[in-house]
This record gives structure tokens, C-alpha cells and sequence, in this order.
């Protein structure tokens, strides 16, 4: 007999008199009552065996954990919390679950406990939720562009540009690295390495797509990008995923009018869609934040917040008008902030980015026409020769979300940023070709996933959103 999900049994709208379901046990109490899950849903689905007529033997092994399959009929239940349970007429154990040594024990468990058994913790409600809201968002990502007439394009993983100017980044070589191949100079010999020339894995597919944005007119990425940043905080990962789309003849404006309408698509997809799973995860929000001062708090319950970024304008701020905002702050003043506002031209940090958004304008800030030294070479100047059309996003407990730009589509304007920059125009010739044969305004961001799967769950640590977490000193599973 074929299975049947969880999810659809509880669901179901009549009573059954013959199913059979699969999973996982999550407890098992009096000899009688078996709590089924499946992972298709946050609910488990409760199961009563007739214990005085099955084996001892067989009783013994029904333990958090274990994989079975019950046969039998679905009827009303008795007890309280769910309309259905599975009156078991056939019990069997597809595979055993040693109740001493299995980690995830029903109790509560700490979350760095958890990232160090991250290929168990899915079977807790917590990660089971949260890895079902990514699933949806990341259908939702898709589902908003192929709507829009985007055409997805894969961009490559690896790659001898290096999109944000950053260079921390992860090397890829066939080299031999105790007997690395030497030029006549003593450096490395990289026309000696698999690809000929020095390569690593990307930041950012935005360079390419740029490429064809300017023949397909809009498109958009979507995959894994890496960052060798030694950065152990948590918001940050060497391993994420991101939304990068490029949109040909687009300006600043018309990219943030994007960027908003998309967030509050798929913030708004999955609020319809993952219901059950939003709902466990705002109590489960409540529950951890009791034991935090009542300041520290979130000012919304999660549903709330969710709701409130999909129905209200996002505010639009120029970097000139926030930093005069951040400059005559409180905490500025008071020298709360670690770092300290004191001219135009700061880098802005996170702890500046949530002021904006938490405390003064407590709704989402989009921050424009940044100074154009602390930018990448490929935005657009401006007029002013000092600021450039650029754009982020900031979040309520996330900081920048979204990070945009129009892009400098004047090819002697670009040449001569990359040539203050010291970026080799050779090494981006192709790039250069977009702004020689046929160039136009365009206009793109980029959105690390995670840290939307991070807004929309609710957590606190980006390392709780990925399946398999990749952050220094840690390679693990």
C-alpha cells in the first residue's frame, strides 16, 4: 500500500479505513501513543497501538527516532489538539534508533548544540520549520521573476573576476601545493594551473549577468557564492546563496521600486503558504526572548513584523540625510555606538543600520547615493563627483538585507574607476565590451538569501538557516 503524508491526513476531510503512514517517531508514551512525523508538516500526527497485542520485542524498539510504518484506520480523535489519529492495525520498525546514544532527545536543546549535529537537528520542530519556509521562499524567488518575464541565468561558480574588489577570496587551483610550479621571477606559475590563470570560487554572479542583461534584457541569478572573510559573527557565512537580478534600462529608482515590490512578493508568499510553520516559529521567538531585557525585545511579534514589512512603504533615505541622522543621535552623542559618527564619508555598520531602521524610522529604509570611496567600481557616479547611485536595504534585526546599484554604463567614466582602483582592464576586458558594443543604463542588486530566510523565521544566527553552516574553522558534514 502506498503511504500517505502526514500533512495530508491531518488535513484530510472525512474519516479512512485503511491508510498507512511513515516516519519518524518523535515520542512514544504509555506503550500506546506514537507521535508520527513525517516532514511535511510542523504537526505530528498521533498513532494508538494496541500494545496488548503487540510484542514486547516490538514495543521495545519504538524509540525517538525510529523509522516505522503503521497500517491501519483514521479516525476521530479523542484527544484534544488534532481532529484525526491512526488507530494502528499493523506496526512495523523500518529502522532502529538506539534511544541511549540518538541526540535529538524530545527536550529543548541549545541551538550551538544543535549546529553540531546539524545533519539530525531537521528532525527537530524548530529546523523542520524553518527548512520548510526556505523551500518556499526559495520556489517564491522564482516564482516572482519567471511571473516578471526574467529569464534565469546561471552564472559560474568559478571564476578569475573578482566582482566586489574585495579579494577575500577562496583560491581554486590543481597545483600541487607542497611543489607549487615557479616562474623565472619566483612567483607562481598559475599558466601551469588547470584553467591557465588564477582563479577562485565568486562573490557575486552580478558581472556576468550584467553581460546578459544587455542582450535578454532581464534576468537573474540565484545560487551559491563564497566570501574568506574571518568573520565569526552572526550574520556572516563563507558559503550563502544569492538573488542577484539586472535589469537593462532601469535607473536607481526604478531598481528600488524593484527590489521592495520583490521582498514583499515572497515575504508575502510565504506567509500564505507556511502558516503552521510561521506560526511555531513566533511562539518559539516569544519563548526565547523572556529571558531577555524587555529593550532588547522585538517590539512586533513575528507574524506582526511580517505583515508590516508587506503593507507599509519602505522609507528612502540619502546616505547625506542618515548620516545627519546618525551624527545627532543619542547614542552618538553618548558615545553608545562602537563606532562613532563624525563626518559624511563613514563606512555606515550594522549598529548604524538598525538605529535607521529600529529606532527612527522603525519601518524598512532604503539608503541612496552613497559616497562613492566606499563603494564598488562598477556603480554609477553621480553629478556631484563625490556619490554614487547606490542603494541598500536595511531590515529590522538584520541590517542590509539588499545591496544595489545603477551601474556605470559610461565607458570612460568605468575605465578610469578601475583605473584609481588599480583593477587590471584586462583581466575584464568582456566586462569592458558591455559598455563598447550597444551600452544603456541598467540596474541590479544583490540579496543574500539567508539573511532573508533569517528576517522571515525569525532567528537570531544565520548559521540556523542553512542546512550545513560553512564559517571558519568549520567544514563539518
Amino acid at each position: 500500500m502506498r503511504h500517505t503524508k502526514v500533512k495530508d491526513l491531518l488535513n484530510s476531510t472525512t474519516t479512512l479505513q485503511e491508510i498507512n503512514a511513515k516516519g519518524w517517531v518523535r515520542t512514544f508514551r504509555n506503550n500506546q501513543f506514537i507521535a508520527l512525523n513525517d516532514g511535511s508538516t510542523i504537526n505530528n500526527i498521533q498513532c494508538v497501538v494496541d500494545f496488548e497485542n503487540t510484542p514486547d520485542e516490538t514495543l521495545k524498539r519504538i524509540t525517538t527516532g525510529a523509522a516505522v510504518s503503521v497500517t491501519g484506520s483514521l479516525v476521530e480523535s479523542k484527544g484534544a489538539g488534532q481532529k484525526y489519529e491512526i488507530q494502528v492495525n499493523k506496526l512495523e520498525i523500518l529502522g532502529d534508533s538506539d534511544a541511549e546514544k540518538f541526540p535529538m532527545q524530545p527536550k529543548k536543546h541549545s541551538l550551538e548544540f544543535l549546529r553540531e549535529n546539524a545533519h539530525l537537528r531537521v528532525r527537530t520542530n524548530a529546523f523542520g520549520a524553518i527548512m520548510r519556509v526556505r523551500s518556499v521562499l526559495s520556489f517564491a524567488v522564482h516564482s516572482y521573476f519567471q511571473q516578471k518575464g526574467f529569464v534565469y541565468v546561471n552564472t559560474p561558480i568559478v571564476t578569475g573576476a573578482d566582482a566586489e574588489g574585495a579579494g577575500e577570496m577562496f583560491q581554486v587551483t590543481s597545483l600541487p601545493l607542497d611543489n607549487l610550479p615557479k616562474t623565472e621571477e619566483g612567483n607562481i606559475d598559475y599558466k601551469k594551473d588547470f584553467f591557465g590563470k588564477h582563479t577562485n570560487l565568486t562573490v557575486s554572479g552580478q558581472l556576468e549577468g550584467e553581460t546578459f542583461a544587455m542582450a535578454l534584457g532581464q534576468i537573474y541569478t540565484f545560487g551559491p557564492t563564497f566570501r574568506a572573510e574571518n568573520s565569526n559573527t552572526s550574520r556572516h557565512l563563507a558559503e550563502f546563496w544569492m538573488i542577484e537580478p539586472e535589469v537593462a534600462f532601469n535607473d536607481l529608482n526604478d531598481n528600488m521600486d524593484l527590489a521592495e515590490d520583490f521582498i514583499k512578493y515572497v515575504v508575502k508568499y510565504a506567509v500564505d503558504h507556511c502558516g503552521d510553520d510561521l506560526k511555531f516559529l513566533e511562539g518559539r521567538l516569544i519563548e526565547e526572548e523572556k529571558s531577555k531585557p524587555q529593550a532588547d525585545r522585538s517590539e512586533m511579534p513575528l507574524l506582526e513584523k511580517l505583515g508590516f514589512v508587506m503593507n507599509n512603504d519602505f522609507k528612502r533615505v540619502s546616505y547625506t540625510e542618515a548620516v545627519d541622522i546618525l551624527r545627532d543621535s543619542t547614542p552618538n552623542k553618548k558615545k553608545k555606538f562602537q563606532y562613532i559618527i563624525n563626518e559624511w564619508g563613514a563606512d555606515l555598520q550594522s549598529e548604524h543600520e538598525r538605529y535607521l531602521v529600529e529606532k527612527h524610522f522603525k519601518c524598512p529604509v532604503i539608503l541612496f547615493d552613497y559616497p562613492a570611496n566606499i563603494k564598488a567600481f562598477y556603480m554609477r557616479l553621480n553629478e556631484d563627483g563625490k556619490t554614487v547611485r547606490a542603494m541598500d536595504i536595511l531590515f529590522p534585526g538584520i541590517g542590509e538585507i539588499v545591496g544595489g546599484s545603477q551601474r556605470e554604463e559610461r565607458f570612460d567614466v568605468l575605465v578610469e574607476k578601475m583605473k584609481a582602483l588599480g583593477i587590471d582592464e584586462e583581466e575584464l576586458w568582456w566586462y569592458l565590451d558591455t559598455r563598447r558594443f550597444g551600452s544603456a543604463v541598467h540596474s541590479g542588486f544583490g540579496l543574500g538569501f539567508e539573511r532573508l530566510v533569517l528576517f522571515v523565521t525569525g532567528m537570531t544566527n544565520i548559521r540556523d538557516v542553512i542546512p550545513f553552516p560553512r564559517t571558519p574553522q568549520n567544514a563539518e558534514f
